[in-house]
This record gives structure tokens, sequence and C-alpha cells, in this order.
């Protein structure tokens, strides 16, 4: 069966490219640095526990590249990685930079309401330091 991003995912983001076999995609949310990676996995593969070790291996690495990307990028005070679920059941990795500036804090991004679009040029400024740093197919 062949991948495909969940429609719910797909319409909340900006498609980043792939990297270590997952979709990167950046949080159409301003008010915080939110990157989802998606494994590319089967349906019905939900949990990180439920991947191979090669798998599992590779989607970690991503997640630390990522990781290391916001943290560099737009030096926030904490990064919140989580893979949760619950309303999207297709296997997702949340990378949050936090910061005690933003408007959730210290809660969760999660149920935070309120949303701010990014302007196209903003989006690009971000792939391309992304892609200088990573490399995303």
């Amino acid at each position: 069966m062949k991948f495909q991003l969940h429609p719910r995912l797909a319409a909340g983001g900006h498609d980043f490219g792939r990297i270590g076999g997952c979709r990167l995609l950046l949080k159409d949310n301003a008010i915080f640095p939110w990157f989802l990676l998606v494994p590319e996995v089967e349906e019905g593969v939900e949990d990180l526990h439920e991947l191979s070790d090669n798998r599992y291996g590779e989607v970690m690495e991503a997640v630390r590249d990522v990781s290391q990307f916001v943290a560099a990028y737009f030096q926030p005070e904490k990064l919140n990685v989580a893979c949760i679920g619950n309303q999207v059941r297709q296997m997702h990795i949340h990378i949050v930079g936090r910061s005690s500036e933003d408007p959730a804090w210290p809660g969760t991004v999660w149920g935070f309401e309120g949303k701010k679009a990014y302007l196209p040029e903003r989006v690009e400024e971000i792939r391309a330091a992304l892609h200088n740093r990573l490399r995303l197919l």
C-alpha cells in the first residue's frame, strides 16, 4: 500500500519534503516553531514501539536532526517532542520550540486556540534554512 498523508495533517502544514523516510511539515501557526515528522509507514502502525529496530533508528535520527535545526534556528528555551496521535491516528511526531514568552507557556500548544498563519516569504526563509542544514528530498 502506498503511503498517504492524512488529510488533516496535510491541511495544517507546509510540506518541507522527506527526511529519514518521513514527511516533514511545518505547522501553519507562526506563534510557535512547530514541525511534524510523519513516518512513511503502513497503515495501522501508530506508535513508535511498533517500528522495526532499523526504522525506529531512522525516525529517531530524523527527530534529532529536526530538533537540532529548531534549537539552532529559532533558539527556543525548550523543545517539546511528542508522538501523541489521539485525534489523528496516523503516526506523527511533534517537534515544538517553546519559550516563556509564547502565549501558551507553560501549558501545552496542542489545545491552544491562538493561530497566526505564516506569511509565504517566511515559510520560504525557513524552508531555505532547513534545506541548507539538512538534506531533504
